[in-house]
């Protein structure tokens, strides 16, 4: 907020000065002023004065001309192409990294011989040879050792596949981690903490990078396909949000205000969601409820519209050749009953322990990561991690193949056509009903045998993830997490239906399960249990929901999903209130003010004040007694990002509060643009230049860059206030007085360390490391 000024009359003092046209230079604003060093949290409130300053200037001269008005319609316009754009970039991007990832994560088993950049599912599409039965075998189609031996069966064969299996997949990690080590260091990990704290406020320069957004993109498909536990949907999310950026650069409107930018990036972050799940209503909540800190109503609008075009570019790209948006598309064709949400309910219970347990390996290891020579030899863990992966994934059919597919198996209800070992059951010979309307049947070989494939994935998955998150790669958790609720739930699932076909007399069954119906759906259990999961891990509720059922198109399924996710909330929450994303921002220290926590300890903002007892006094610039070399002197000795002005240092009457970057800025411009201005010019940030002997030089005038309505509070303001005061109006710094008089300064660091201290953490581990 800074304030504006009029052309400098000429006073008496300037007279004295011989200078009758001073001029106060900052009327013409310079470049870089109001911008922000790396690693610093920008202030909204003066973010948010810049635009409205800006968007008066437009509305006034509008009025002149047709030029300026059709100027001021295109900058109207200019949120809703921006929009467009990010729609139509991520939507791209995700399509094409679908499609990298299904042709490398194939590639690692075999090739088509017709044509190598197919599938082995579009290389069988396009075989007239396939039949119903064996769609996964065809003549183009050739696993390797096929290729190279010319046997297919036989346990040399399954040597040199499984041999091979694990080279792909470290060649295609070795690779990631190279890329992201030499070229972006910030595109490793998931990326969602980081634009949380972005999106709150905080710099990081490079982080949305158009670096960062290629490697990421190149990287994201390596990783996926190289068989680690880990998903595309969080880098998917940062991916959408550096397209934000790049096209805010195209803009001024954005590119010059942060807080303007924060907007679009908060929308990028739900066009991320819809495309990674082709879920875009779910993106907005998304958005809404997980990523953004702040999110008007013009912002909502503009996300769900950023949504819709990233989901109708991806439909148009089609990169399941199901014509659908997502990958898990399911019909169930039986309702669910009562009696069934206590099982839905104890996977809930699953998904809250699974999402702690989860949290707090994965948090500790990340810390020893970081705190040991282990994060010395980023390169080295992919490389271990994956061959371990690997070696233990291959023998299991249910974890050799993507994650993606085996959830979707999981979710799929038994038609009368599936081959899977998870429909293998015991059919009555006798049976004479429409397809689609199975009744429940006793449980096959295949069955039994696929359960105890899937116990074994279950456990290896819980391990391995926890490990996988948080290396050197872009790295999702919301794959990882569904597929181990899936599996949990495909289990719980076949108990209960085997159970009511063999117990069908039961109390529990007998009201709505008669022998010879449809009762239970396996499939329902593991899309409960994979939100279960995902609620457990991430704290997410509503936008939860809203995705699993866009996800699976199960819409009447709402009930038992959302029985899952607020349990699994309660659950987790009883064992600590952050999720993973808050857990990894305070893990690296980001200066971060999470809304939802409560402050409620009764200490004052004299207690949080600097200078303390013993400290220095603070730095401070007086209205017009301050040389050009005090200035530059305080500056030197002192890394404040600002000083409060005071009438004098006696009566430490606050005049405002001047930022450090302004006053660089201000001085070297001024050096370099007016004449008269040497060290011992007086600077002054009064309306009118103060009394000085002829003899001295020219003074420098400095009120423009002067914020003259800073935050302030009394000493005896309650913290609670205080933190509540910094959340919502997204402060950097608020002064404290007593009777108009400057006692001492609060920042959104001394905020966040006493709060630290308060529940006994380090005070220290708050700062950005």
């Amino acid at each position: 907020m800074e304030a504006g000024e009029g052309g400098s009359a000429t006073t008496p003092s300037e007279e004295i000065n011989g200078a009758s046209t001073l001029m106060d230079f900052l009327d013409e604003p310079f470049p870089d002023v109001s911008t922000y060093e790396d690693f610093h949290t920008i202030d909204w409130l003066r973010e948010k004065s810049r635009d409205t300053d800006r968007h008066r200037k437009i509305t006034s001269k509008s009025k002149e001309s047709i030029w300026e008005l059709i100027k001021s319609l295109l900058d109207a316009w200019s949120g809703w192409v921006v929009m467009l754009l990010i729609g139509l970039l991520s939507g791209t991007l995700a399509g094409v990294i679908d499609l990298a990832v299904d042709w490398m994560t194939d590639l690692k088993e075999g090739v088509c011989l017709s044509a190598f950049w197919y599938s082995h599912e579009q290389c069988c599409w396009t075989s007239n040879e396939t039949t119903f039965d064996d769609r996964d075998k065809c003549p183009q189609w050739q696993k390797w050792a096929e290729l190279m031996t010319g046997h297919s069966e036989g346990a040399g064969a399954y040597l040199l596949n499984y041999f091979l299996y694990i080279l792909w997949a470290l060649l295609f990690s070795f690779l990631a981690v190279s890329l992201v080590r030499v070229f972006a260091p910030y595109a490793c990990g998931s990326g969602i903490p980081e634009i949380k704290t972005i999106l709150s406020g905080f710099i990081i320069r490079g982080y949305l990078g158009k670096w960062t957004l290629l490697i990421k993109t190149v990287t994201l498909v390596l990783a996926v396909s190289s068989g680690l536990s880990l998903g595309k949907e969080g880098p998917l999310v940062h991916v959408a949000c550096c397209c934000g950026n790049l096209f805010c650069s195209l803009f001024s409107k954005y590119s010059k205000n942060e807080g303007k930018r924060r907007e679009v990036l908060s929308a990028a972050a739900a066009a991320g969601v819809s495309v990674a799940f082709g879920a875009p209503i779910g993106g907005v909540l998304f958005s809404l409820e997980e990523v953004s800190y702040y999110f008007p109503l013009k912002t909502l609008w503009r996300s769900f519209f950023a949504a819709l075009v990233a989901a109708f570019t991806l439909r148009s790209i089609n990169p399941f050749g199901n014509s659908r948006l997502v990958l898990f598309y399911v019909e169930y064709h039986t309702p669910w009953y009562m009696a069934e949400l206590v099982p839905f309910i104890l996977l809930g219970v699953f998904g809250g322990l699974w999402g702690t347990l989860f949290i707090r390996a994965n948090i500790a290891w990340c810390r020893r990561r970081k705190t040991t020579q282990l994060g010395k030899y980023p390169v080295l863990e992919v490389i271990a991690v994956t061959g371990i992966t690997a070696v233990l994934a291959y023998p299991n059919p249910y974890t050799r193949r993507s994650t993606s597919e085996l959830i979707s198996e999981l979710f799929n209800d038994c038609g009368a056509l599936e081959s899977s070992q998870l429909c293998d059951y015991v059919n009555n010979p006798n049976m004479s009903r429409p397809v689609d309307d199975i009744p429940d049947r006793p449980a096959g070989p295949g069955v039994y045998n696929a359960l105890w494939q899937l116990a074994l994935a279950l456990i290896f998955k819980i391990v391995i993830t926890i490990f996988t998150f948080g290396m050197k790669i872009p790295s999702g958790l919301f794959i990882p997490s569904m597929a181990v609720g899936a599996i949990a739930g495909r289990i719980v699932g076949i108990a209960v239906e085997q159970m009511a076909y063999h117990h069908h007399d039961w109390i529990i069954f007998k009201n709505w399960c008669r022998p010879g119906a449809d009762c239970v759906t396996p499939g329902l259990y593991a899309m409960v249990g994979a939100a279960a999961c995902l609620g457990g891990v991430t704290r997410m509720t509503v936008s939860l929901v809203v995705i699993m059922f866009e996800l699976t198109g199960g819409l009447e399924y709402i009930v038992p999903l959302m029985a899952a996710a607020v349990t699994s909330k309660w659950v987790a929450d009883a064992f600590g209130k952050e999720g993973i994303y808050e857990s990894h921002i305070q893990l690296n220290g980001y200066p971060y003010l999470d809304v939802r926590d409560e402050f409620t300890h009764r200490t004052l903002a004299t207690d949080v004040m600097r200078p303390r007892r013993n400290d220095p006094p603070l730095a401070v610039l007086t209205q017009d007694s301050t040389t050009v070399e005090d200035v530059e002197t305080l500056i030197k000795d002192t890394d404040y990002n600002g000083f409060p002005v005071v009438v004098s240092r006696e009566s430490e009457r606050l005049i405002g509060f001047v930022q450090r970057r302004d006053l660089i800025l201000a001085i070297k411009n001024a050096r370099q643009k007016q004449d008269g201005v040497v060290s011992s010019s007086v600077v002054y940030f009064t309306e009118d230049a103060p009394q000085l002997p002829a003899s001295n030089p020219q003074p420098l005038k400095l009120r423009r860059i002067l914020n003259l309505s800073p935050f302030t509070v009394t000493d005896h303001t309650p913290m609670e206030t205080v933190v509540d005061i910094f959340r919502k109006l997204g402060l950097r710094q608020c002064l404290v007085t007593r009777s108009g008089r400057l006692l001492g300064i609060i920042t959104k660091k001394d905020v966040l360390r006493h709060m630290a201290q308060m529940m006994n953490q380090d005070p220290e581990s708050i700062m950005f490391n």
